[in-house]
């Protein structure tokens, strides 16, 4: 199968799933010897419907939250995007501990929309919620593997004489309910309205108003989070003064818990 154009499309609030999804791509295009195009939909003003064609590859990454697609993102992956026959490798990150349905769930999305899922990938990456889970991941051995998905997501799409169904990948059907997260005590962790709490070192810089996914931070005092938060921590790795944290009690335990029974390596997986 010819493919002109190799895409890279993600939300990324820290970063870590822009990594695996744009070095994904960027292999696949240098091996496909095609033009690479980045489209980043992590920020509401980039939120632009996006066609693709069946002469191109989408690189299609998300973090998972709670086991799935984070749940006030997944509307913008229903609506802004078009397939039109484009192959896709959907590719998720996770922090540590599963990625549970998130991968069956983006899957399903992209088949939804016009696209063939090809191959796919969960990958390992530092949580968003501490340094403790994932540390320093991707890591060397993580982007060995990736450069070998790529090599072979390349092949797979080079050698294609026809289209093939949707890659298999692990999950229930149908897709279950998000994770419930527990505390210390076992018990489910409600911090569903908790946002981040701003420190005395805060400079009024604005950098937090720039990097909120949800457009919650408030320009005129960004120590106010009048929208919602979907606790994704891009304004507290984001803050140049560290002036941004989380303090509620609930989510504290939860981070805990996570930090007491998920530092195992989870190693990442990818189909073809």
């Amino acid at each position: 199968m010819e493919i002109t154009c190799v895409n890279a499309v993600f939300y990324s609030a820290t970063g870590n799933t822009r990594k695996v999804t744009c070095e994904i791509a960027k292999q696949v295009a240098g091996i496909l010897k095609v033009p690479l195009t980045t489209y980043d939909f992590s920020l509401p003003r980039n939120r632009v419907h996006q066609q693709y064609d069946r002469n191109q590859l989408v690189v299609f990454g998300m973090p998972v939250y709670a086991g799935r697609i984070p749940n006030k993102i997944l509307p913008f992956v229903q609506t802004l995007f078009q397939g039109n026959g484009a192959l896709a490798v959907p590719v998720v990150t996770f922090g540590n501990r599963s990625y549970d349905n998130a991968l069956l769930e983006l899957r399903n999305e992209l088949t939804l929309h016009g696209f063939h899922p090809v191959a796919a990938g969960a990958f390992a990456a530092q949580h968003a919620f501490t340094e403790k889970l994932a540390g320093g991941r991707p890591d060397e051995k993580d982007m060995e593997l990736l450069h070998e998905f790529a090599a072979e997501i390349a092949d797979k799409a080079l050698h294609l004489t026809e289209i093939p169904g949707p890659v298999s990948v692990p999950g229930t059907e149908p897709v279950t309910a998000y994770y419930t997260p527990l505390g210390t005590d076992g018990k489910p962790a409600v911090f569903l309205k908790a946002k981040p709490r701003t420190a005395d070192s805060c400079t009024d810089c604005k950098v937090c108003v720039s990097l909120c996914p949800m457009g919650s931070i408030d320009y005129d005092n960004p120590a106010s989070v009048s929208g919602i938060c979907i606790k994704c921590q891009a304004c507290v790795k984001g803050c140049p003064e560290h002036a941004k944290y989380f303090g509620d009690p609930a989510f504290l335990s939860h981070v805990k818990m996570l930090e007491q029974n998920y530092t195992r390596r989870a190693e990442p997986e990818i189909f073809i």
